[in-house]
């Protein structure tokens, strides 16, 4: 597509803050569907351009942008949700804080990448109301293993004069915080099973060994159904266990690095894959064993074993068949 306007919009819980590019002409609409639609009105109104060469562009703000963006995408209105910090980086230094101004910033990276830029999409759905029950399981799972970590120290310190009240208060805390993340599981399975695709590419997830449930869901949310990313290079930067070269001139010539700009969670998760997969899969352990054996750090092997899952799981999805395990069966 062709952009000849751009219009930066700073979104915070109440309000809208939009700037269009060409005349640096600024408002504020309510973060409402009814604000939305004054602010596409207004923007109509206050540029030459026609409606299909007009780009909306706005940082990501969780349940805030949201609104936003379903709302665009719904009106067939091209955008692009970006990263704060790539807009923040790429303008240089700046003092002070200010929604217009913020607007006015957005609108202007966004001009100057119009050649470059890429239309977002909004996920589907399903996708959408999994990341939201994933989130909230996450939260249950920490205040659980909370009231787990507390209990069991004050049994300790206690031991049979624990008062029964602090006993038994934290023990129906437990049972309940239990019964809930059982409930969001259960949904969660219902919301993969009606859907066909979705469930075809989450039962081509569990036949990789040592990826399991939880993995297979947040692979799922996170690539968006697979379309988020063409391949397992560009999700592996994403996770943050893509190394990349450390060199600079003559004087710095270190080892590639991965990078802390990550999807923290999915790190993670692939991190205990990874190490499953050294318990539980011959091939893997002993691949890990050769490498230690030669002297090969041991953190820079699990993450190449990371690297080889998610090589495994773009694979099977490109494919469209289950993994299989020929390891030890060729002759």
């Amino acid at each position: 597509m062709e952009i000849k306007e751009t219009i930066g919009i700073d979104v915070s819980k109440a309000t809208l803050d939009a700037s269009i590019h060409s005349n640096k002409r600024s408002a504020t609409f309510e973060n409402t569907e009814k604000g939305m639609s004054l602010l596409v009105k207004w923007v109509l109104a206050n540029t030459v351009h026609p409606r299909e060469m007009i780009f909306f562009a706005f940082e990501h703000t969780g349940l805030y942008s949201e609104r936003l963006s379903e709302f665009l995408s719904n009106n067939k209105l091209p955008f692009s949700i970006i990263p704060g910090l790539e807009i923040k980086r790429s303008l240089g230094i700046s003092r002070g804080k200010d929604d217009r101004v913020d607007a006015e910033k957005i609108a202007t990276y966004a001009y100057r990448l119009r050649e470059e830029i890429q239309p977002s999409q909004v996920a589907p759905k399903e996708i959408r109301t999994l990341k939201k029950l994933l989130s909230l399981r996450e939260r249950l799972v920490r205040q659980r293993a909370g009231y787990k970590a507390s209990l069991k120290e004050q049994k300790k310190v206690f031991g049979k004069e624990m008062p029964k009240l602090l006993l038994g208060v934290q023990k129906k805390m437990i049972k309940e915080l239990s019964v809930q993340i059982d409930a969001i599981g259960t949904e969660m399975e219902a919301i993969i099973s009606s859907d066909r695709e979705m469930a075809r590419k989450f039962e081509l997830l569990l036949s990789i060994k040592c990826i399991g449930n939880q993995a297979a869901l947040h692979l799922m949310v996170f690539t968006e159904g697979f379309t988020k990313f063409k391949n397992s290079r560009q999700f592996a930067s994403y996770c943050g266990v893509a190394p990349f070269p450390n060199q600079s001139g003559t004087s710095l010539k270190g080892r590639p690095r991965i990078s802390q700009l990550a999807n923290k969670k999915m790190k993670s998760l692939l991190d205990m894959c990874a190490k499953s997969s050294i318990r539980h899969n011959l091939e893997i352990r002993e691949y890990y064993q050769r490498r230690v054996a030669m002297g090969k750090n041991k953190m820079s092997t699990i993450n190449i074993i990371r690297n080889k899952l998610l090589s495994r799981v773009f694979a099977v999805i490109q494919r469209g068949t289950p993994y299989v395990n020929l390891y030890g069966h060729i002759t």
